[in-house]
């Protein structure tokens, strides 16, 4: 069963759309005890990190997904879920999952450079993943974010994304992905990237 995990932070409708349109059925939940029978778990999200915090705390899903991570469930994060599965947010001063080590930092505020960072551009994947496995290098994806995740360790990092700087927009360890992209909403190459999660047994040598 593929878990679409609700904690009010949006995006859902067009995570399970393209999980449809793989052919492949989903549940959307806010249970800890359904995420605890999943054989596949998908944490979308979009908006603030103290209020996403807040509400994964109150029902107990933070605990889950601890759990879901320490069986090898093959756990996907998008956006606002690959920020918070870290240790520490910049946003609101959010203590967060602390799934991987490290911290959410804000985009910098440069001379003509646009934040939130919108629209699509490319991602350079730095080494090879099932769930990145077949994706074109000049590949672009939807973005739309103010912060993003930067692990303690440069092995987590699967790829970066150039925006004024170069930030961390795909992470990978162990049975754990997460893309600061939107696959959901990246046209084919996004489709792929999630059928390769549909895949994926979770096992990588580290």
């Amino acid at each position: 069963m593929v878990v679409v995990i609700d904690y009010q932070a949006g995006n859902l409708t067009s995570v399970v759309r393209a999980l449809a349109a793989l052919g492949a059925e989903s549940r959307v939940t806010g249970e800890p005890a359904v995420v605890a029978q999943a054989d596949r778990v998908i944490f979308p999200g979009v908006g603030a990190a103290g209020k996403a915090m807040a509400v994964l705390r109150e029902r107990g899903l933070d605990e889950a997904l601890r759990r879901a991570q320490e069986r090898g469930v093959p756990i996907l994060g998008i956006c606002l879920g690959a920020q918070i599965i870290l240790e520490f947010s910049e946003e609101n001063n959010t203590p967060c999952l602390g799934l991987l080590p490290g911290r959410t930092r804000a985009l910098p505020r440069l001379p003509g450079l646009k934040v939130p960072h919108m629209g699509w551009n490319r991602v350079d994947f730095l080494r090879p993943h099932p769930v990145f496995a077949g994706l074109p290098p000049a590949a672009e994806y939807y973005f739309v974010h103010s912060y993003y995740p930067d692990p303690a360790l440069p092995e987590m990092v699967a790829g970066v994304t150039e925006h004024g700087v170069s930030f961390v927009s795909a992470l990978a360890w162990r049975n754990l992905v997460a893309t600061q992209f939107h696959p959901e909403k990246s046209g084919r190459f996004g489709l792929q990237l999630l059928a390769n999660f549909l895949a994926w047994d979770g096992i990588l040598a580290q």
